[in-house]
């Protein structure tokens, strides 16, 4: 990335130019409740030297996916055509996640996302958290004990509109004693799930943009589920997995089939 004369402002304008499409606001439907944010992730499962294999999901706090009937708010930038609704409700929506072992993280194929989208006659124009930007083994080994400046991606709850607009909120991460990783700072409501990110000095004035992971609840200081952990239990839960899945969907939500899961994946010319 281009040398810049302040990391702290240079790593929120990398953030929100590779990011900024990236964070999906959501809530329990029709229920001021049960506030959080989701985000598009995908993983690189395969890269030579002409292609990559890609596989994407919706990744967020696991414990902010146990409802029945929720909503996504869409931004008009996350859409083309712009949709008229702003709204996007999802039945059965606790079953359309997995639990990645005891992360704290829960992850959705967005095959059936991309199926709505296309069956209404648009198509999602969002940003994703690319493999680049996800932080590897040797990113969450660099942070130590020592705070360092942070940043997180999220829709915060405006309580006396409802209104979740995208905003940057500071912080600092630091490793715990038992080799976690805690977010240091206040994490606003609506904001559970919503990916952090650091950047990481390269030498001189050059840095990376980093997503650390993702934020959970906690006292005080609140644990980051990491993205190493993450690609981890991603890579053994598509070992076992070898089901299909569709969405259903009526005039008004969709949701996931019974039948399994259906990961978006397709091949990418280098």
């Amino acid at each position: 990335m281009s040398t810049l004369p302040s990391l702290h402002s240079a790593t929120i304008d990398a953030m929100v130019d590779n990011a900024g499409r990236a964070t999906l606001p959501f809530q329990r439907a029709n229920r001021e409740e049960h506030h959080a944010t989701a985000f598009w992730f995908n993983e690189l499962v395969e890269s030579t030297g002409e292609e990559e294999v890609i596989r994407q999901y919706l990744v967020t706090a696991g414990e902010s996916t146990e409802i029945k009937l929720a909503e996504f708010t869409l931004r008009a930038d996350l859409c083309a055509p712009v949709m008229s609704a702003e709204k996007l409700v999802m039945a059965d929506f606790a079953e359309g996640w997995t639990h990645l072992d005891d992360l704290g993280v829960a992850v959705m194929p967005t095959a059936g996302l991309h199926a709505h989208a296309v069956r209404k006659g648009w198509s999602w124009t969002t940003d994703e958290i690319t493999d680049g930007l996800a932080a590897t083994d040797e990113d969450i080994a660099a942070l130590g004990e020592s705070p360092v400046p942070a940043y997180l991606l999220g829709h915060v709850l405006d309580t006396g509109t409802g209104e979740r607009e995208q905003a940057v909120v500071v912080g600092e991460v630091s490793r715990t004693g038992d080799g976690g990783v805690r977010w240091a700072g206040e994490l606003p409501q609506g904001c559970v799930g919503a990916p952090v990110f650091v950047g990481a000095r390269l030498g001189g004035d050059r840095f990376k943009l980093v997503c650390v992971g993702v934020a959970l609840s906690g006292e005080g200081h609140h644990p980051i589920a990491t993205f190493d952990r993450i690609r981890t239990s991603l890579r053994a839960l598509a070992a076992h997995s070898d089901s299909d899945s569709a969405f259903a969907e009526d005039s008004r939500s969709v949701g996931p089939d019974r039948r399994g899961w259906h990961w978006r994946e397709w091949r990418r010319r280098g």
